[in-house]
């Protein structure tokens, strides 16, 4: 049998953990697995959901598929969600197996509802038990390197990936090694992450900045001192804390002459960028006094780095005040294209939305009716599988209709705003820092055709 896993992330399950089960039960049961689907934010567009059914639709011999997840109600936001998805998943001809009892979620499904029913949502419930026990400093979750999840489920220190800890702590703070340098040192040094992996910049400063490796257990907006042994003292802790804050990216202040439009202007002719060029030229008068004096301008790369292209030259006071020029008087014309209104857009948004309210009303009537023992369990299936095939159907339509409204209104915001600020720019030219002035035209154009006769603005698409 191919599983395939579906996860969703929330407070209470992150997706590595889940990911990592999931293999471990392939693994138990001799399942291979297939592929893992993910919806990473709660109250998102479910597109991982989305995926995992266009996975199903691609394979042959459904019959060798099942579909994994942690249990029942982890498919959904809540008990409706859930039990859509459920359905949904079995119109598809898939067996959906829980995690958390290893069987068939069809056996416990009129189960699961009736106690929702009785007691209401289990997430504040859930999320209880997680403060409770993270309170009792019991790990919840993957344990940070260093440890592992002892006995009463709590953090024990791993031998090995402690003394790394140890290590990176005093690299730091008594050998004086920035985060970067400290990365490279281990991986020179062949030491590797807990996956194996080399270590980055990110990975050092998040053990530098973890308060486990002091003994401090924090979950949940719930932090236990002492629950478990420390791999620094208080002290040194808070001086690396300390020097953190204060550190800063040091740089020699440099007497640099940037150029407004480095990284915009190119060469009409063969597309190349046009690069600023500073020369200095100093001379004895008649009198015998020195002179100096510097030109600067923009010229084109390919015929200064390679020797292509012609002598396209401008002076870039030139340049910068045609540009000047050309944003006073820049047309405000851009519109977006696309069919339909947004009005309409959202008319049949709004529209979709209610048809899957209604679909979702009926689906929790047919669960009432098959809990109270209305309609037995072939009936209840045949019926939430007519649901959930519609329903599937309106969510990609909503999905499409969605992408659209977005596309359309992601364009019309970005046209307005492009004109925006090339009007602004335009306008305040002169009052302007050099600084704002150079972020205002990277923000407003993608580039600047520079001609020997002339200039092209292109705004950002």
């Amino acid at each position: 049998m191919r599983a395939i896993g579906y996860f969703r992330e929330t407070p209470e399950l992150n997706l590595a953990d889940q990911s990592e089960s999931f293999l471990e039960f392939c693994a138990r049961n001799g399942y291979e697995a297939a592929a893992t689907f993910l919806d990473v934010k709660s109250g998102s567009e479910r597109t991982g959901f989305r995926q995992l059914v266009d996975f199903i639709r691609q394979q042959e011999g459904r019959g060798f598929l099942l579909v994994v997840v942690p249990n029942l109600l982890a498919m959904g936001e809540g008990p409706v969600e859930s039990m859509r998805r459920y359905f949904q998943l079995a119109s598809l001809s898939v067996p959906v197996l829980g995690m958390e009892n290893e069987c068939d979620l069809s056996a416990e499904l009129l189960a699961t509802w009736s106690k929702v029913r009785a007691e209401g949502t289990v997430g504040d419930r859930v999320k209880a038990a997680m403060r409770r026990k993270a309170v009792k400093g019991e790990a919840l979750g993957r344990p940070p390197y260093g440890y592992r999840v002892g006995p009463r489920r709590r953090l024990v220190i791993v031998a090995e990936e402690g003394s790394v800890v140890r290590y990176i702590f005093r690299l730091y703070l008594k050998d004086g090694l920035g985060i970067r340098r400290i990365a490279r040192r281990l991986n020179e040094e062949d030491l590797r992450t807990r996956r194996g992996g080399l270590w980055s910049m990110v990975t050092v400063r998040d053990i530098l900045r973890n308060r486990a490796y002091v003994g401090t257990y924090s979950r949940f907006g719930v932090r236990v001192p002492a629950s478990h042994a420390p791999l620094i003292s208080q002290d040194d802790f808070q001086r690396v804390q300390e020097k953190l804050d204060a550190r800063r990216p040091s740089s020699a202040d440099r007497q640099v002459s940037p150029f407004l439009l480095s990284g915009l202007a190119f060469c009409g002719y063969c597309e190349n960028k046009m690069i600023g060029v500073t020369r200095r030229q100093r001379w004895q008068r008649g009198d015998g006094s020195l002179r100096s004096a510097q030109y600067r301008y923009y010229q084109c790369e390919s015929r200064t780095n390679r020797s292509l292209c012609d002598y396209h030259t401008r002076r870039a006071e030139d340049l910068e005040n045609r540009i000047h020029e050309k944003l006073m008087n820049i047309s405000g014309s851009l519109r977006a294209n696309g069919a339909g209104t947004p009005e309409e857009q959202d008319a049949v948004i709004t529209r979709i939305r209610d048809k899957v309210r209604r679909l979702d009303k009926r689906l929790e009537q047919f669960l009432d009716s098959a809990a109270g023992g209305s309609i037995d369990r072939e009936k209840l299936q045949a019926s939430a599988i007519a649901v959930a095939s519609q329903q599937i159907a309106l969510e990609e339509k909503l999905a499409e209709t969605s992408r659209q409204a977005r596309a359309r209104a992601s364009e019309e915001r970005r046209r307005k705003h492009v004109m925006g600020i090339l009007t602004r720019l335009g306008k305040q030219w002169e009052v302007l820092s050099f600084e704002d002035r150079q972020e205002m035209l990277r923000e407003g154009l993608a580039r600047i055709v520079v001609t020997d006769e002339d200039i092209d603005l292109v705004p950002r698409a």
